[in-house]
């Protein structure tokens, strides 16, 4: 999903404490280990747990991996997905789906892999290197729909932001790029080997681009999920995306929970510039355009900007009244994305002269959990359910 990216280098000596300090509960307790469900379930007062079947089974608030545990790990790995689910998360978003070549899904941030893949030192990939119009925006690199899925399997996964994130780097080279159906595999022996269900939140990337060049990314998913049994209304598969063309779509082949996720309020959707639709996202987070969306989704992903403000100094304002209206009209509401990393939190919450140390994130937790929010996207799930177990018992 779109977030704030930076190119800063971060503090490693902050992310170790805190990821020894997940991992590690009250008493030395390992939590998320061997199918526990998340940190706060270890205590007395946990998490308010759901009630039935489907979305209603997960706890509030929700933790979600963003791309796994990418604060951690290369995204979009299996190495980034396991850990994540030892981390305790309640649902890894195991997949940005594009299309290769050969009609294959995989899982990468874009169709452009030269930041996320080691494919710059194949040489006999150098040829591939060109440039497209991607949503309106130039971009040179090397695109999966040049390359076929054998081609891709030959490539290794590798830290997308090495500046913030140095340490994750050591992982550089270590895993594939893997496809939707092997995610969907692994959900099933994750499943089985922890004892619970595991959750996961693919994201269909950029449909407008790939059904133009004749890959529809929602067919192509609708297949894989009814070939595994995870098409229903109540099976562990949330879909997501930012086009809600996309989204509608989906709601007429499948029964999975949907969710429409929203950019900065002067966006527009890509799946809108096309068609000559002239609504912003500033009209899609109305009560009208909340209830429209309630008509083929369930919920909605909005950048936690849309949650609370930031003025132009990069602090948080008053929150708006999303929470609220996405709720009278049925939505839940799962925002993106929280990071330790200074540079990607609210001016106020950030410490110490390091732009690239990890800052007071329980403290932004805090503020974004009282606004009522059913869950978070965040790259460091142990910390997501540390602040969660700080919210719930507070």
């Amino acid at each position: 999903m779109g977030t704030r990216e930076s190119n800063e280098q971060a503090s490693g000596t902050g992310r170790r404490a805190l990821l020894g300090a997940a991992v590690l509960g009250a008493g030395g307790t390992v939590l998320g280990l061997g199918g526990t469900a998340g940190a706060a379930e270890n205590t007395g007062r946990g998490p308010a747990q759901g009630r039935g079947r489907g979305l209603g089974s997960l706890p509030v608030p929700t933790i979600v991996g963003h791309r796994g545990a990418s604060g951690y790990r290369p995204e979009h790995t299996f190495g980034s997905y396991q850990l994540a689910l030892d981390m305790g998360a309640d649902i890894v978003e195991a997949g940005d789906l594009v299309a290769t070549k050969d009609g294959h899904l995989v899982c990468r941030h874009e169709p452009e892999i030269g930041g996320t893949t080691d494919v710059a030192d194949h040489p006999e990939f150098a040829g591939r290197r060109t440039t497209k119009t991607l949503d309106g925006v130039q971009i040179t690199g090397w695109f999966t729909e040049d390359f076929t899925l054998a081609e891709l399997k030959r490539l290794r996964a590798v830290e997308r932001i090495p500046a913030n994130r140095p340490h994750n780097t050591l992982y550089n080279g270590r895993w594939e790029i893997p496809t939707f159906e092997e995610v969907l595999r692994w959900q099933d022996e994750q499943t089985r080997a922890r004892g619970k269900q595991v959750w996961i939140y693919p994201e269909l990337k950029h449909p407008t681009y790939f059904r133009k060049l004749g890959l529809g990314l929602e067919e192509r998913v609708v297949r894989l999920l009814r070939k595994h049994g995870k098409d229903r209304r109540n099976s562990p598969v949330i879909l997501q995306s930012f086009e809600p063309t996309s989204v509608r779509r989906l709601s007429k082949l499948v029964d999975n929970p949907l969710v429409v996720l929203l950019s900065d309020a002067a966006s527009r959707p890509w799946d809108f510039v096309e068609t000559g639709d002239p609504r912003t996202t500033a009209d899609l987070v109305t009560p009208g355009g909340l209830k429209e969306i309630a008509s083929y989704a369930q919920g909605i992903g909005p950048t936690l900007d849309l949650v609370i403000p930031r003025d132009a100094s990069g602090r948080l304002t008053e929150p708006t009244t999303l929470v609220r209206d996405a709720h009278r009209a049925g939505l839940i509401l799962h925002p993106y994305t929280m990071r330790n990393e200074n540079p990607f939190l609210p001016a106020e919450f950030r410490k110490g002269s390091d732009p690239d140390a990890y800052g007071d994130v329980f403290g932004a937790y805090r503020v974004y959990f009282a606004t009522g929010i059913d869950g978070v996207f965040t790259d460091n799930p142990d910390t997501g359910l540390l602040a969660r177990e700080d919210f719930v018992n507070r």
